[in-house]
């Protein structure tokens, strides 16, 4: 009965020796679940809400992308090591462990929520690309959408996952924007981080559940665990927690510093495209 469990645990010992032999991955290389899924939640709707943020609250608005680090890094780090102990994401672990009457809703909602994520992402990529080449961006979007499909189809996870990790470099263009605009920092220190003003009106409390809602998505917690188990189908060395106990430390120590970096460079960006926005647009009138 338990024959394949300890075949599992002396592979995964003589993978870990291995390993252990080999020269040890940059940190760069490390990065992965938790770097694509940070930068995944700057999608085009998350930008046109911490820019709506910037434009209408200007620097008053910044102490919610601190706050929300850490209860990022949490629920991530969580998400992440569900999958790589268990070896299945989130849903397949509910549907495990749970009845279907929990199943069902709870993966009807995050697939409605998904579905009109993705229609905003992809109505907002044609609009961008009808600025930049004119044009009707409907049809634009579904260019994009047919694209996005073919490429997750036909491109193998091990090499589309390199392309992603490369293409979050693309979020530095809202920092280094940042940096040719002049900022008062030290308003940006007092009324946005140290003493913000806290108008409880109907408005700001709404785009505080904005903010919140579109940093912490739920669509990400099922994709990060969800990324940690095709890492350990694309890694023959590599098996589930559960089975190869041995690989615990450094599995949990690289997703620690996989989801502290990722979830970091994440709100890094946000806090940027809300900084931008409230010094080009709130300060200057345009609200």
């Amino acid at each position: 009965m338990h024959a394949p469990d300890s075949t599992v645990a002396d592979a995964a010992t003589a993978a870990v020796a291995k390993s252990d032999a080999a020269a040890p991955n940059s940190w760069i290389d490390e990065l992965g679940p938790g770097l694509i899924a940070g930068a995944a939640d700057d999608d085009p709707s998350g930008i046109a809400t911490y820019s709506q943020a910037g434009a209408q609250f200007g620097f008053g608005m910044l102490w919610t992308l601190v706050l929300t680090y850490p209860l990022m890094v949490a629920i991530q780090n969580v998400s992440a090591r569900i999958g790589r102990v268990t070896g299945h994401g989130l849903a397949t672990n509910i549907r495990r462990h749970y009845p279907a009457a929990l199943l069902f809703p709870l993966v009807g909602l995050l697939l409605l929520a998904n579905t009109i994520n993705i229609a905003a992402d992809v109505a907002a990529m044609g609009d961008a690309m009808t600025l930049v080449a004119g044009g009707k961006a409907h049809w634009y979007a579904v260019l994009f959408g047919l694209v996005s499909v073919l490429l997750q189809v036909f491109v193998p996870y091990s090499r589309y996952v390199k392309v992603l990790k490369w293409l979050t470099l693309a979020l530095l263009a809202y920092v280094a924007t940042a940096f040719v605009v002049d900022i008062p920092w030290r308003r940006v220190l007092s009324e946005g981080m140290v003493l913000p003003t806290l108008p409880w009106k109907k408005e700001y409390i709404t785009t505080i559940v904005a903010v919140f809602g579109t940093t912490i998505s739920p669509y990400l917690f099922f994709w990060q665990a969800s990324q940690e188990v095709e890492d350990l189908r694309a890694d023959d060395s590599a098996f589930p927690l559960k089975k190869a106990p041995r690989q615990a430390r450094a599995g949990y120590a690289r997703i620690d510093r996989d989801t502290y970096i990722g979830m970091g460079f994440s709100n890094m960006v946000a806090f940027f495209i809300m900084l931008t926005t409230a010094v080009t647009l709130h300060l200057t009138g345009v609200r």
